[in-house]
């Protein structure tokens, strides 16, 4: 099995930055795929942003250049840098794992899922 554990959330002003980290632990991969996903009340999960364990980033098209997802697989943390937020953004964000190599944007795919964060942003 494997924990995910997110922080970093939190009350935010429209055009502020926060980051969201995420820490795995237990059973470990050679291979494997770390993802955020955010969910706004009654709205779908939808995905953000994936990192494989190589380093190759994917980040959605509402959010790319704004926010950036990194890893630090020494340290089992995957981080979601979130700038120029915005009232939208307003969502619980949930890191999740696949034991894959590919990154993929449905939230089916993933395995393992923390218990999320919940991010809110002022207009």
């Amino acid at each position: 099995q494997v924990q995910l554990v997110e922080s970093g959330g939190g009350l935010v002003q429209a055009g502020g930055s926060l980051r969201l980290s995420c820490a795995a632990s237990g059973r470990t991969f050679s291979a494997y795929v770390m993802g955020w996903f955010r969910q706004a009340p009654g709205k779908e999960r939808e995905f953000v942003a994936g990192i494989t364990s190589s380093g190759l980033a994917l980040e959605a098209g509402s959010v790319k250049g704004r926010f950036t997802i990194s890893n630090d697989n020494a340290k089992n943390m995957v981080y979601l840098q979130m700038n120029i937020l915005k009232a939208e953004d307003t969502a619980v964000y949930y890191c999740a794992a696949r034991p894959r190599i590919a990154i993929s944007r449905n939230a089916h795919d993933y395995d393992y899922w923390g218990q999320g964060t919940q991010v809110t942003v002022s207009s």
